[in-house]
């Protein structure tokens, strides 16, 4: 099976440490998310009995080279999702606008 990098931490750490990487990439950098589709398997990699039709969701945060991951279960994926669209809510203020190109707006009146 393919091996995670970094760091598999409990849910709310991984928020926590989120938090952290956003602050650290404040001025300048960026913080690459990514989200994959696991099935429950156990710690030798074979599909455990009776989780037929669940999905995990393997999280991952990185900045240069730190990185940090957890694991999602079912169950918890509602409650995870509330919780992290809190997270980018309240750390991703600085962001810039994109300038609107005058020429470009002006060319396609008609």
């Amino acid at each position: 099976g393919e091996q995670h990098c970094g760091m598999l931490l409990a849910q709310e750490n991984f928020l926590s440490e989120l938090g952290k990487l956003f602050q650290r990439t404040r001025t300048a950098g960026s913080v690459f998310i990514t989200f994959k589709r696991c099935a429950p398997t156990d710690v030798k990699g074979k599909k455990n009995p009776g989780t037929e039709g669940e999905v995990n969701c393997l999280v991952r945060a990185q900045i240069s080279k730190k990185k940090i991951s957890t694991l999602i279960h079912t169950k918890d994926q509602v409650r995870f999702q509330m919780a992290f669209s809190n997270a980018l809510k309240s750390h991703l203020d600085g962001l810039k606008k994109k300038e609107k190109k005058a020429k470009k707006l002006a060319g396609q009146k008609n």
